[in-house]
């Protein structure tokens, strides 16, 4: 799949190629599954040219899952066959062929399939490195925002098993019942006085992650306590929250935002991906698929994502 040129989903078609050949410590991934991000239907669109080199035409999609079914020059032999998941930075997954660096490379464990995988590479890795941020402890009242969603509805299980009281933003019914099936406490976010209500059911929130930015972030810091962590950390709503900084300091508040925790290396985000499939696989971590599409249907799946009609993340099969 190709984005032609940056515009709508509309944008996205599909080419025919000869099969990739894996080069020297590369692998051959024949694709099984493909998480669609909403960063993803941002770069189509043309957005953040100064930070992703993403100029049209262009195969979108970051993480790939699949079985390794040849292998480029030097790789040891114990690859072929294995079922993986992988990163490639970005970079042409929205294919049926992958050619992956074997160092991305990470074995998904037995019990778990790859369409969980692919959606934890990126949503599993970002809840356990903004929670560890946090430092949630046990007892602690921590608000998350557009909970129903791919790293968020993660935040939500990590941080109730944590011991913290766990409070789920959402929107809608399906959404809502998805946020208390999860451990928490459910919250429309879609009434005019929700962040009231939270402050004022919970003296006000020691923690609030933010991942759907805009207005609702914005709602969501009038719910933080004084002295209060918030890290922020998406844009689900278009922007990111712009909050007051000089009100914040004012109460004690921290903010964070997610450039501004540490980026870990490549090798402690497998190592963190290895952690949240085991866990995924001994059934402690429930990933968040809101919908499957054939790979050739893209555009449909970008299109759900820009309609918030998916409560998770979308993934693409073949």
């Amino acid at each position: 799949m190709q984005v032609t040129k940056f515009g709508g989903p509309e944008v996205l078609s599909v080419i025919e190629r000869p099969a990739p050949e894996p080069r020297a410590g590369e692998v051959l991934v024949k694709m099984a599954a493909v998480d669609v991000l909403f960063l993803d239907t941002k770069l189509r669109q043309g957005w953040g040219r100064d930070y992703f080199d993403m100029n049209p035409p262009y195969v979108p999609g970051d993480g790939v899952a699949g079985d390794v079914v040849a292998l480029g020059e030097g790789v040891d032999p114990a690859w072929l066959g294995k079922t993986v998941v992988a990163s490639t930075e970005n970079s042409g997954t929205c294919a049926e062929l992958v050619a992956v660096p074997t160092g991305e490379l990470v074995v998904i464990p037995d019990g778990l399939d790859e369409q969980a995988a692919a959606v934890l590479l990126h949503d599993a890795v970002t809840a356990l490195q903004l929670v560890d941020h946090a430092a949630v402890r046990p007892g602690e009242k921590v608000l998350v925002t557009a909970a129903a969603g791919g790293a968020a509805s993660i935040i939500v299980q990590l941080t109730a098993a944590a011991g913290a009281h766990v409070i789920g933003a959402a929107r809608g019914d399906e959404k809502l019942g998805r946020v208390r099936a999860l451990g928490a406490e459910p919250v429309d976010y879609g009434a005019p006085d929700w962040a009231e209500r939270v402050r004022d059911l919970t003296g006000g929130v020691d923690v609030l992650f933010d991942g759907a930015g805009g207005h609702y972030g914005r709602d969501a810091f009038r719910a933080v306590g004084d002295g209060g962590r918030v890290i922020a950390y998406g844009a689900s709503d278009g922007d990111f929250a712009d909050i007051d900084t000089t009100e914040a300091g004012r109460r004690g508040v921290t903010v964070t935002g997610l450039l501004g925790i540490q980026h870990a290396t490549r090798e402690r985000r497998r190592d963190l991906l290895r952690k949240a499939l085991a866990e995924a696989a001994a059934g402690r971590i429930t990933p968040a698929i809101g919908g499957s599409f054939p790979l050739e249907e893209v555009a449909d799946a970008h299109a759900a994502i820009e309609r918030r009609e998916i409560s998770g993340r979308a993934v693409l099969r073949p």
